[in-house]
């Protein structure tokens, strides 16, 4: 008898041990994936890649000669400037705590982000530190696709003021508010209509600074001579190379954005790739049938066109529905470039409203429409008919994001003219940016 009650205090004490061990596994801290970081480090260098040479090329192919290096010069201080911002404030206002509206500052100057005694603070199963400096990648080009909007006359230093204070301002708060588990946050507790899918920056990067752009081209005005002197692109192949640049970087942008190295990682990767493809095509294609030629820039922009409406969808929608996508946004943004543009007579120099805003507004409505649950997430009206719902949670943050961005920039932009001015003088502008603004030329002979 003292025996079997040896044996069931044995038992019972080995049930206790073994149930501590169980809970301790689950309340262990998280531990960093080797894995997921490596490709989350690779998709920082992406996403920056995208910036320069990426963009900038890109965008200073389709510049005047005169203007080369005032393009490559914002797209290069941006992203320096914007850096350091990110790392001193923008990150905790972006990310720092759970109100609705924006972040707090437990993380300002990076406290709580950096290394502490040789233990990094993780989040999911990266280094807090990475999550960090990927999402800082997205803070410097999304101020430097405004750029195009007003390239060949707005004032460098004008732009470097505008920038910052859009940067706190407009960026921080949509990046709080869809990807910090703010009011637009899909599910959140203080979610407006439980919120809006958005997996890479569909309203937080391309709408936003598409919108912005808009406002920024109306009222800076026209390039002087615009309408009757020859505006063409200089150097076509930069564009093109560009163009390629920031396909291959988008891959980073997308596919990093699934923040490990999984199955949504590939998923976002080929709906990406494919949607480019397809809005590639598309844009030379509609060229082709209209004018008979189809253009070198037509495919670069359509490239761009396609990797824009993907952005918000590319970690919710399948391969298939992503060449629709594309195509779509190939279709869609020529117009807008070719016949809207024309029709409202604003001087948006490269496009930026165009493909980013108008590819951006397209993109984050056809996420509701193509979403599909066996990818991540739940069905969007093409697989459910019932999934209105959805599609109208895109329409209202994207409008949201509409009226936000233009309302800040509208009032940041009369500001500043009030006090340094916005546009350089006549003579500059007829000079060049390049000479005029920083003493410099790209060519020389």
């Amino acid at each position: 008898m003292g025996r079997l009650r040896s044996c069931g205090h044995f038992v019972f004490l080995l049930g206790v041990f073994l149930s501590g061990n169980l809970f301790a596994q689950e309340e262990a801290p998280a531990t960093i994936d080797t894995g997921d970081n490596a490709w989350m480090l690779v998709s920082c260098g992406l996403v920056l890649f995208m910036t320069v040479p990426g963009l900038a090329m890109f965008y200073s192919g389709l510049v005047r000669r005169k203007n080369v290096l005032s393009v490559i010069m914002q797209c290069l201080f941006l992203m320096g400037i914007m850096t350091m911002l990110w790392g001193i404030i923008g990150y905790t206002l972006a990310f720092g705590g759970t109100d609705p509206y924006i972040g707090n500052m437990d993380h300002l100057f990076l406290n709580g982000v950096t290394m502490v005694d040789g233990e990094a603070p993780v989040s999911g199963t990266i280094p807090t530190l990475t999550f960090m400096a990927f999402q800082g990648m997205f803070f410097i080009i999304t101020p430097a696709l405004i750029c195009g909007a007003v390239a060949e006359r707005m004032k460098f230093s004008a732009m470097v003021v505008f920038s910052i204070l859009w940067g706190l301002i407009v960026y921080c708060p949509l990046c709080h508010w869809v990807w910090g588990e703010g009011m637009l946050y899909r599910g959140g507790e203080g979610a407006i209509m439980k919120g809006a899918l958005d997996f890479a920056g569909g309203t937080v990067v391309h709408i936003s600074s598409g919108v912005s752009a808009l406002i920024c081209a109306f009222f800076l005005g026209k390039r002087l001579g615009f309408g009757h002197e020859d505006m063409r692109p200089h150097n076509l192949t930069y564009t093109a190379l560009g163009a390629g640049m920031l396909w291959v970087g988008w891959f980073g942008f997308n596919a990093g954005s699934a923040l490990s190295a999984g199955g949504s990682a590939a998923n976002a990767l080929v709906t990406t790739h494919f949607s480019a493809a397809a809005g590639a095509v598309a844009w030379a294609v509609v060229e082709w049938l209209i004018h008979r030629k189809p253009s070198i820039l037509g495919a670069a922009s359509g490239a761009v066109a396609g990797l824009v409406c993907i952005t918000p969808a590319a970690g919710f929608v399948q391969p298939m529905p992503a060449l629709v996508m594309g195509a779509a946004g190939g279709v869609v943004c020529y117009f807008a470039c070719s016949r809207l543009k024309p029709m409202f007579g604003y001087d948006d120099s490269l496009d930026a409203f165009g493909v980013h805003g108008i590819g951006g507004l397209l993109g984050a409505i056809l996420t509701g429409v193509f979403a599909s649950k066996d990818v991540g997430g739940e069905d969007g009206l093409f697989y459910d008919s019932g999934a209105v719902q959805l599609v109208i949670a895109q329409v209202v943050a994207a409008g949201i994001t509409i009226v936000f961005a233009a309302v800040v920039t509208a009032i940041l932009l009369v500001i500043l003219n009030m006090t340094i001015g916005l546009r350089v003088s006549q003579e500059k502008e007829i000079r060049g940016l390049d000479l005029a603004e920083h003493g410099e030329e790209g060519y020389i002979f």
